[in-house]
């Protein structure tokens, strides 16, 4: 394919996923040590680190809807970046709970807008076509290794305290490249799925979230227990980074081949599949962690899990939010899934960790993803059917 088939901005966008995932690389963490360093007790820890999921819950669905009233995603995503920057500066100073609390909240509530508004503007620029979602999107995995990388290097030789300037220069990234974002692609008529209201109150569209949900959920059994877990098992800290960092290289080889695999299966048998295999990934994790041989199987399917999961979660929600409402949209999924998801899911697992331990999670998991597996799977059916309900008639009119 040439190189002119890129999308407008490519280069922006894939600057943009760098600095926005290398921050998440560099904050979730070191962000927790230079608390501690700074004076705060582990419970004041878990609060500051416990507000981005909540902020998940409200926030992008309220910048969607914000940014699809204005239909000015560019400029606020840059207003959102500024603050973000400005929000995290707080950082460098304070040593008191509260203070350090205010300076979380604003961050998040400015952050939680970066993620659904660039995945909008990125859509609008290809205009229905996929096939250089995942070659972008890449861009925000290896910016997360990357920070990892470089942020460990750094708080070994320089001390905890150089954590924020690094995050700093990501976040200054991240901004710098939203700079030169414009808009593309805005449409200001009503797209023919009608309202946000009409569209969330058909059946296959519930299901969908309902499927997200589940799955982010059972996430939670990776995101907030899976070192804890391999420390348990006796796996050194060497061993555990090695196993997120394999994680992620897997999901980088998915997303650079990204469009002739899904050209060859389809959305839907993507959606599908990767639940089945976020089942059995968590069985592996669950039942068989204590082979190394397993463990490492059962972190190449991260490429599954999270990577083909969420290519076609954003394929799928492009047949109801596009053009005025594609903002929403992503706000919606990024809410539901990732606020709502991953918070209630962190919460049931940890009630489980603590009553019947890791094993216990891991079940769980693999039961939320096998549910998540029957309603995509009951989604895709009623789309079907919606489709040629419509269809049928339009045939018998034309053949009259």
């Amino acid at each position: 394919m040439s190189i002119s088939s890129w999308p407008p901005q490519s280069r922006n966008f894939a600057l943009f996923f760098f600095g926005y995932y290398g921050f998440i690389g560099v904050f979730s963490p070191y962000a927790s040590l230079y608390f501690v360093a700074r004076g705060m007790s582990a419970t004041q820890v878990g609060v500051l680190l416990s507000l981005a999921q909540a902020v998940r819950i409200f926030g992008p669905g309220m910048w969607g809807w914000i940014a699809d009233h204005r239909q000015e995603r560019a400029a606020l995503l840059r207003f959102a970046g500024a603050a973000a920057l400005l929000s995290f500066c707080g950082i460098l100073w304070g040593d008191s709970f509260w203070h350090f609390l205010a300076v979380i909240l604003l961050l998040n509530i400015f952050n939680s807008a970066q993620g659904p508004l660039s995945e909008a503007l990125m859509l609008a620029c290809m205009r229905g076509d996929l096939s250089h979602y995942g070659k972008l999107r890449l861009w925000g995995s290896v910016g997360f290794i990357a920070a990892v990388l470089v942020a460990g290097k750094l708080t070994d030789r320089y001390g905890i305290e150089t954590m924020p300037w690094v995050a700093l220069s990501l976040l200054a990234a991240m901004f710098c490249a939203s700079l030169f974002m414009r808009e593309s692609g805005v449409s200001h008529a009503r797209p023919a799925a009608g309202t946000v209201r009409a569209i969330l109150a058909r059946r296959e569209v519930q299901a969908f979230f309902v499927s997200t949900f589940l799955m982010i959920g059972a996430h939670a059994a990776l995101y907030v227990f899976y070192s804890l877990y391999l420390a348990e098992l006796g796996y050194s800290n060497s061993v555990i980074g090695l196993m997120w960092s394999l994680g992620v290289l897997a999901e980088i080889v998915f997303f650079y081949y990204q469009a002739p695999i899904f050209r060859r299966f389809g959305v839907r048998n993507m959606m599908i599949g990767c639940l089945l295999i976020a089942a059995l990934r968590f069985l592996m994790i669950g039942f068989g962690a204590e082979v190394l041989a397993w463990l490492l199987l059962a972190q190449l399917m991260h490429a599954a899990t999270f990577a083909v999961h969420h290519s076609a979660a954003v394929a799928t929600l492009q047949r109801w939010f596009s053009g005025p409402l594609q903002s929403r949209g992503q706000g919606l999924y990024f809410s539901i899934s990732y606020g709502l998801g991953g918070t209630l899911g962190g919460l049931t697992m940890s009630l489980f960790w603590d009553t019947f331990g890791g094993r216990a999670v891991y079940l769980v998991a693999a039961l939320f993803a096998l549910a998540g597996a029957v309603a995509a799977w009951l989604s895709y059916r009623w789309q079907t059917q919606r489709e040629q309900s419509i269809r049928k008639p339009l045939l018998q009119e034309s053949g009259t």
